[in-house]
């Protein structure tokens, strides 16, 4: 990841700081302690981002390395470009209103500074900011023994986050068990790189049971692919031992695979399909063989309505294969965090996704998209607090 981003890191790196020493330094008398302080972060953050992106690696002792880095990235380096970018459109609106410099500089230092306050709330408050988020769904397929059915959705909980806050996960699970579901399904991505972010958590996460169990996908950071230490022998053999301590904690791992849920003569499908990511994220689904077997399905009866809900981590699958491919009326995924940055209801997220938080509908079906709970390598969430989220069926 850090090699991929490098350009980007570099170019932060360097020109906001070249900027600062004309701006600031250059034919100006500073003290040396200022210019110091001025320069030393960003030539330290420099040589450590080299030393990372060269020594590519996810192992745990490294990952370590990674998160203090863009925690320090963040507060120092992006802080610095924003003044930067700012305060170079306030030169050139000043070059027309020149009475206006005076005010555009002080605008940059603010929108700086703001953006310093949000990088601190986001590092030391955002990852504790639990929220439960409700949902309603409604389809006609749905039968009414199934009105007012609850599901709650866990996703992206990457253990790695809850390395320094291990209470976080024991509220997770109070919080879900508060929501008396009918159901709890959760949308891969357990942890980022390594099996061992289990460690400590599994009693923690076997507490969670609900009367029609406890279900689970495969996100893209569980085939540990991104554990470039580890050989590719090694890492499946890591990847089974993930999926084994999954079912050791009774939650029924869905590997292109469904289950009946019934109630008297009622029932309905869960559906899981392994990762089926767009490029670079691996694509293992198998919509074909998760729905083999479901009643009616693939006939021309009418029993080929049975309400389906389908468990997919990528939420690009849905328009991909889901729609244009089945009749699934619910599809739960996660995987984009919000890129856990929300301000007002935006987020860079949507350039990268056409689905990427909460519900969306085409005709009667729907995909519902979690924010998730951790992140990735950067414990850090503003806007896009980790949540839980509780969808509700209902039957038209």
């Amino acid at each position: 990841m850090i090699l991929r981003i490098l350009p980007i890191l570099l170019l932060t790196l360097i020109l906001p700081d070249t900027y600062l020493y004309f701006r600031l330094i250059r034919g100006k008398k500073r003290s040396w302690p200022f210019r110091i302080l001025l320069f030393l972060p960003g030539i330290l953050m420099l040589a450590v981002a080299l030393t990372l992106a060269l020594t590519e690696s996810h192992a745990p002792e490294n990952l370590t390395r990674i998160i203090i880095f863009f925690n320090f990235y963040m507060l120092i380096a992006l802080p610095k470009t924003v003044f930067m970018l700012a305060d170079l459109a306030g030169k050139g609106i000043s070059l027309i209103l020149p009475g206006m410099r005076k005010f555009c500089t002080a605008v940059s230092a603010a929108a700086s500074l703001l953006l310093l306050g949000i990088m601190g709330i986001g590092i030391l408050f955002g990852p504790s900011r639990l929220q439960v988020r409700h949902a309603e769904f409604s389809s006609p397929d749905l039968p009414q023994a199934f009105n007012g059915y609850r599901i709650v959705q866990l996703s992206d909980m990457h253990l790695t986050s809850f390395r320094s806050r291990p209470e976080m996960v024991e509220k997770i699970v109070e919080r879900v068990m508060e929501q008396h579901p009918d159901m709890i399904v959760f949308t891969g991505d357990l942890v980022s790189s390594h099996v061992d972010e289990l460690n400590g958590f599994e009693e923690i996460l076997s507490r969670m049971h609900a009367p029609d169990g406890v279900y689970s996908v495969m996100g893209n950071h569980d085939y540990l692919t991104y554990a470039r230490y580890l050989t590719p022998q090694q890492q499946a053999k890591a990847c089974q031992e993930l999926m084994d301590r999954q079912r050791s904690m009774n939650w029924d791992l869905l590997l292109n695979e469904h289950r009946i849920i019934r109630k008297g003569t009622d029932s309905i499908a869960l559906a899981g399909v392994e990762n089926d990511g767009n490029p670079p994220f691996p694509e293992h689904g198998d919509l074909k063989k998760a729905l083999n077997g479901i009643p009616g399905y693939g006939t021309d009866t009418d029993n080929n309505s049975m309400f389906k809900i389908l468990l997919s981590h990528d939420p690009t699958h849905w328009r991909r294969k889901v729609l244009p491919q089945t009749d699934i009326q619910l599809t739960l995924s996660g995987h984009t965090h919000g890129m856990q940055f929300m301000l007002f209801g935006w987020s860079p997220s949507r350039y990268f996704y056409p689905e990427w938080k909460h519900m969306y509908l085409e005709g009667t079906r729907g995909l519902y998209v979690s924010l998730g709970l951790g992140g990735a390598l950067i414990p850090f969430r503003f806007g896009a607090w980790p949540e839980i989220n509780v969808i509700t069926l209902h039957s038209k």
